[in-house]
């Protein structure tokens, strides 16, 4: 990716801002190069540009500090959490400082009585249930990596327990944001629910950063439940995906389901030939309550597995219920390893569970053509589902165009162009086609209330002006397979 040259005047202002800011983080702002470049990516296949320096705050004070010297001097900012994310969300695209909220990583309170949590923004997913195990509560956004719970708040994360305990939308209580112009907000309650004015909780979570730095974050925690697993193959994807679809009509509550499709199951008998899994589509399922209240449900399952052309098969005891969702864990791993070179470019659509099963058939049509190889994965209770393509140098121009055609299906079936990896750079020029013109213009509005000076992580989420869909010179719109 090329970047403009600053003018002089632009750089002058970066440089000042660089001054004033290590004068009151010492150290703790770094101009190195190799600093720079570990918060110039994440874990996507977005190119970005080297931040200018990168400062480490320790509290929201500090935070909001650096965020007054660089409204001061209209300088781009760029929060930085972990840097696991899939859409360049904390990747820099011009001139400016990344703030890397590692430092904010103190758990704050613990109120098990209340099973609430307030942290801060740098702490991860894994430190917070390890500090919880004595408990007996647990966080179950689960998006995978073990993201910081900042970042995982900036994005809307979600994972494989959304299914049961919902989104981080629906697991936030309350925000500490620092604004564009450095004043310190704190939205939301202790309460479990308010009808009290705006909801700007639901506001920030998912800006990416856009519209305020989030610097701790008030959860809402839930009983750690004894849990019983079970896998299914089928004869068909066709097969695996109606079953869940079934399942979701019948009303049967769920912990976990996840589809996987016989490529990435052919992957995970490579790499563990010992889980004696057939080369087929497999849904892995996940039960939450007693194993007593659990089989009469499960029974049900099976029947319906049955009548889609499944085997249902129980993994007994805690050890081979452990191994096989870390199969899951691993599958795509795995893959990446298996093609020299490659590099992961994962799709994200959710579509209504009605949809479910078309638009996932005709995006296994569509790689049949890919010339990178690709796995479908998906919490696909919920109508979430990942095609990864495995791509190497020289198949990006291919491998768009059927990304395109994933995101464009999905919102033609009413569905999302992300269910939990954000907008990011990736997808921002789906915006208009899935909310409409109005709804971005308001969108539009809101950032420049809050960001008049669109300091706060410039060309994310909403799309520029000559921005447009790849498809619109590949693909015939409004008349997608």
């Amino acid at each position: 990716m090329k970047h403009a040259q600053l003018s002089a005047a632009d750089a002058h202002r970066v440089y000042t801002a660089i001054a004033e800011l290590r004068a009151i983080l010492g150290a703790r702002l770094s101009t190195g190069e190799s600093v720079r470049g570990l918060h110039a990516r994440d874990n996507s296949h977005h190119a970005g540009r080297l931040p200018d320096a990168v400062a480490f705050p320790e509290t929201t004070e500090e935070v909001a500090e650096i965020v007054r010297v660089a409204a001061r001097h209209r300088v781009a900012i760029v929060a930085f959490g972990a840097g696991s994310g899939l859409e360049g969300g904390a990747v820099p695209v011009g001139a400016g400082i990344s703030i890397d909220t590692s430092g904010l990583n103190r758990i704050h309170d613990i109120g098990a009585g209340d099973m609430i949590a307030r942290v801060g923004a740098g702490v991860r997913r894994l430190a917070l249930n390890a500090a919880l195990k004595e408990t007996g509560l647990f966080f179950p956004v689960d998006p995978g990596a073990d993201a910081s719970l900042g970042g995982m708040a900036a994005t809307g994360a979600s994972g494989t327990n959304a299914v049961r305990f919902g989104t981080m939308r629906e697991n936030v209580l309350g925000l500490t944001v620092v604004t564009a112009d450095g004043k310190i907000v704190r939205t939301g309650s202790l309460a479990r629910k308010s009808s009290s004015g705006y909801d700007l909780t639901r506001l920030f979570i998912g800006s990416e950063g856009t519209l305020g730095i989030i610097t701790a974050v008030t959860l809402r925690l839930h009983p750690l439940p004894d849990t019983v697993s079970a896998y299914a193959q089928f004869e068909t994807l066709a097969g695996a995906v109606e079953a869940v679809v079934d399942i979701k009509r019948a009303g049967i509550a769920l912990g976990k389901v996840e589809l996987l499709d016989a490529a990435t199951i052919d992957v995970i008998n490579r790499h563990s030939p010992e889980s004696g899994l057939r080369s087929a589509p497999m849904l892995f399922f996940e039960f939450h309550g007693r194993e007593e209240d659990i089989r009469p449900v499960a029974d049900l399952i099976g029947e319906v597995v049955t009548a889609h052309r499944g085997v249902l098969s129980w993994a007994e005891g805690h050890a081979a219920q452990q191994a096989l969702w870390n199969l899951r864990r691993d599958a795509l791993g795995w893959a990446k390893a298996d093609r020299a070179g490659a590099r992961a470019w994962p799709t994200d659509v959710c579509v209504p569970v009605s949809a479910l099963a078309g638009v996932i058939l005709a995006t296994r049509e569509d790689i049949a053509a890919s010339p990178a190889p690709a796995y479908i994965v998906g919490h696909v209770g919920d109508g979430n589902f990942h095609c990864v393509f495995m791509l190497r140098d020289g198949e990006e121009d291919a491998v768009h165009v059927f990304a395109d055609r994933i995101a464009l299906r999905a919102i033609e079936a009413g569905g999302t162009v992300s269910g939990e990896h954000g907008i990011g750079l990736g997808k921002r020029s789906y915006l208009e086609r899935e909310h409409g013109t109005e709804a971005v213009a308001l969108m539009r509005a809101l950032k420049a209330t809050l960001d008049p000076d669109n300091i706060l992580n410039p060309g994310k989420v909403l799309p520029d002006a000559d921005t447009q869909p790849y498809s619109i010179h590949a693909i015939q719109l409004g008349h997608i397979a």
